[in-house]
């Protein structure tokens, strides 16, 4: 029996553009309060939790009987266990409100442990997401293998969560942030500039203004790499509508089940491994086992790439789209 090179595309790992019905996470710190109950429906924008902002592990003793008196003051916090007599509590005075990015419906809510919530839309999954939540309309400021210099940014971009292709900077990041964007959705992003939006949104958590929510959704990972065209087309597609970003799992969510979302092809392939990364082309089939640097025999694909030449890569290192 003759196999074909449409069924050998199966054997290629896959690749899913977009899901639906993903929970999303948001932990709770012991102070938080959890403004939702399990069941209940929530709608983007709509606050479900408390966040205790600088809160202090407290030592009290533990009343013999009720002592409070009409009038009296009692610490507000939350009780996390008795220790010798005392009670060991966190409490504080200033909490934050934590709003939904997305309408769904809340499957878990735990003090001091988190809420999870099943969304109504659908998703696009990244690698990591640091900060956020966050919402705002998206907006496609580069190309697949572009990248967004600080110089690129004006006010006008304020609100919205910018596709700014294979790479940023530090630089930037702490730009469009300081201008009221409210995201970044970016195929790689160095561990350098990784660690100094860490370090700007530490500073950030504990100035004592703070600025709008603001994330990163990386989709790929730190090595510079351009867009997936067939992702870089169902964002287009989205430019314009609300979107949101969430860090666990790190995604980005929006609702558009009365839009067509551009179909991949079905031949179209994208190498992620070794010296042609991020390189996409159609597939021809497979062609046996070849050897590869560091002397290892793979089982290896044929790929005609967008310049017209074919190359044997290793079918690990493919991927198709769905």
């Amino acid at each position: 029996m003759t196999t074909t090179a449409e069924d050998e595309i199966r054997l290629v790992a896959v690749h899913r553009l977009v899901e639906s019905g993903v929970e999303i996470a948001f932990p709770l710190a012991p102070g938080d309060r959890p403004l939702v109950e399990v069941g209940e429906s929530v709608t983007a924008g709509a606050p479900i939790a408390e966040q205790l902002r600088n809160g202090a592990l407290q030592d009290q003793p533990v009343p013999a009987g009720p002592d409070t008196r009409p009038g009296g003051r009692v610490q507000a916090g939350e009780l996390l266990f008795e220790w010798r007599g005392r009670w060991r509590t966190v409490g504080g005075d200033v909490w934050e409100s934590i709003e939904s990015p997305v309408a769904g419906t809340v499957r878990e809510a735990t003090p001091g442990s988190g809420i999870v919530i099943t969304t109504a839309g659908q998703a696009i999954r990244g690698i990591v997401a640091l900060g956020g939540p966050t919402r705002g309309r998206l907006h496609v400021a580069a190309g697949a293998d572009g990248e967004l210099r600080a110089g690129g940014l004006d006010v006008g971009l304020a609100g919205t969560i910018l596709v700014v292709g294979s790479r940023i900077d530090a630089e930037t990041l702490t730009r469009a942030r300081a201008m009221g964007i409210r995201g970044i959705v970016v195929a790689g992003l160095a561990s350098k500039a990784r660690r100094d939006y860490l370090a700007s949104e530490a500073r950030q958590r504990a100035a004592l203004h703070r600025l709008p929510p603001f994330a990163v959704l990386v989709l790929d990972g730190a090595m510079r790499r351009p867009l997936a065209s067939p992702l870089l087309d169902v964002l287009a597609a989205l430019e314009g509508r609300e979107v949101a970003i969430v860090g666990d799992p790190p995604a980005l969510l929006f609702d558009a089940w009365d839009l067509e979302l551009p179909a991949p092809a079905r031949d179209l392939v994208r190498i992620r491994g070794g010296d042609l990364i991020g390189r996409e082309g159609r597939w021809l089939g497979l062609v046996g086992q070849r050897r590869f640097p560091g002397g290892i025999h793979l089982e290896a694909a044929s790929v005609r790439l967008r310049d017209g030449s074919v190359v044997a890569v290793s079918l690990g290192d493919v991927e198709r789209f769905v």
